[in-house]
């Protein structure tokens, strides 16, 4: 069975996610611990599953904690010293939903939904009909909120109590759960904040939920006629952002990365600071991390908490990670383990203010075209194909460094490179390349790439 993808379980509510299996994945989760907590993000179906969990779980012996609507953030703050779960669907569609599981407020590694998913499938068991669970409302927006403005006072503007006064930002919260999150927080900060989309409605009316450029086209057209010093998109669940320019452009994502990493690599006190990121992710960041004094270390995309764990495991005393993140999703390790777009909010905002502009922030990043690009594959043919691939690609860039560990990266001395990599849930091999001249690498590579397609099938 698999149940579990990149990031939880998500799919269609009427033939996937259905309430029995939200009640299944309670039970199975509920054997784990005496004490989670359950939130949801604003779908339509999120009540039912929600309460579809909870009766898993007590009926599997835990006591429940119920604290309603919450950005997914929110829920893994609240997590810490005991376990969570989450309902939302991030940026699916709205007939989407979905399951992420936290303990002590970081998503649950890949041993640990195995176990759950063992459990599922071999039918979980019920505790004595004396030893069910309780389940108590409870509430942690409020306490979540401060620590996150806190979080920020602390880490990037020395104290100060309103370090966003006299700077305007443009917030648009996509109809998802950061409605009731980014602005509040910002404006603690002292922010005049400009909030678009900023009620929770499960059908997201205003735009899809997953932010892109095609998405954010509106609120891009709002930002440009504006007068903001900062622009800010979220998902459903509020752990996605993206950033755009007080023009309204999108700054591409590794770009954000880079800014936020260089930040907590030379705030880091650590001998050894070591930022965590994929292999997809763009060179800038390493880049600017070494100049910051520190490392940048890769894992497979959708598990940064994996990652963690094994710097933190194979480091020595001097050995910190001061950031983690994959393309829109970051971890501020100092606050807590889990992926969260509010905090990013905060802290991307205080810099704009501490450092005069977002301009400022952006000039000492090397900013190279980058590609993605999907070619047709398979899932049977994806394995010979890549296997292919770990010996022509590199011989089709000779002058590189080659990586095999997340599919096929080649490193090239002037500082361009290119990865190859299986999607994992889609029929698609996934090319990414970042060049001065990105078409003619992408061109090259992707030849290469559909002779060992072709090859494979």
């Amino acid at each position: 069975m698999t149940l579990f993808g990149t990031a939880g379980i998500r799919g269609p509510v009427a033939t996937s996610v259905t309430p029995e299996l939200a009640l299944r994945v309670g039970q199975a989760a509920g054997a784990d611990g005496s004490s989670f907590v359950v939130g949801r993000d604003g779908r339509e179906t999120g009540a039912a599953l929600a309460a579809a969990v909870e009766s898993g779980l007590e009926s599997a012996g835990a006591d429940v904690e119920r604290v309603g609507e919450v950005p997914t953030p929110a829920l893994a703050f609240a997590s810490r010293g005991r376990r969570g779960v989450m309902v939302t669907a991030s940026h699916n569609p709205p007939a989407d939903n979905g399951i992420k599981l936290f303990v002590d407020g970081e998503e649950y590694d890949g041993e640990g939904e195995a176990r759950v998913t063992d459990r599922v499938e071999s039918g979980p068991a019920l505790a004595d009909w004396d030893a069910f669970g309780d389940g108590r409302d409870g509430s942690v927006l409020g306490p979540y909120r401060d620590a996150v403005a806190g979080f920020v006072r602390e880490s990037v503007a020395d104290g100060a109590e309103e370090p966003l006064a006299g700077v305007t930002v443009a917030v648009d919260c996509g109809n998802g759960m950061a409605s009731v999150a980014t602005p509040q927080v910002l404006g603690a900060l002292g922010a005049d904040v400009r909030a678009t989309n900023a009620n929770v409605d499960g059908h997201f009316p205003a735009r899809p939920s997953k932010p892109t450029p095609e998405t954010l086209a509106e609120f891009s057209r709002f930002v440009a006629a504006s007068e903001v010093d900062l622009a800010l998109a979220h998902d459903g669940d509020a752990d996605r952002i993206v950033v755009l320019t007080p023009g309204g452009d999108v700054v591409h994502e590794d770009t954000v990365l880079a800014v936020l990493a260089e930040h907590y690599v030379s705030e880091s006190v650590a001998p050894d600071p070591v930022v965590v990121t994929t292999p997809n992710a763009s060179g800038r960041i390493d880049e600017r991390v070494a100049a910051a004094g520190g490392r940048t270390e890769r894992v497979r995309l959708g598990a940064l908490h994996e990652g963690i764990a094994r710097e933190r495991a194979a480091g020595d005393d001097g050995t910190a990670v001061a950031f983690a993140a994959e393309p829109w999703k970051h971890v501020h390790t100092a606050f807590g383990g889990w992926i969260d777009g509010v905090a990013s909010a905060g802290v991307l905002s205080a810099l704009v203010a501490r450092e005069g502009g977002l301009a400022a922030l952006r000039a000492p990043v090397t900013e190279r075209p980058y590609r993605k690009v999907s070619v047709s594959c398979p899932d049977d043919a994806k394995a010979p194909a890549m296997a292919t691939l770990e010996e022509r690609l590199p011989e089709a860039f000779p002058e590189g460094v080659v990586d095999t560990d997340y599919g096929v990266r080649v490193d090239r001395p002037d500082g361009s490179w290119v990865l190859v990599r299986p999607s994992g849930t889609e029929p698609y091999v996934r090319l990414y390349a970042e060049a001065d001249d990105v078409d003619a690498l992408v061109e090259r590579a992707r030849d290469v790439v559909e002779a060992a397609v072709e090859h494979a099938t």
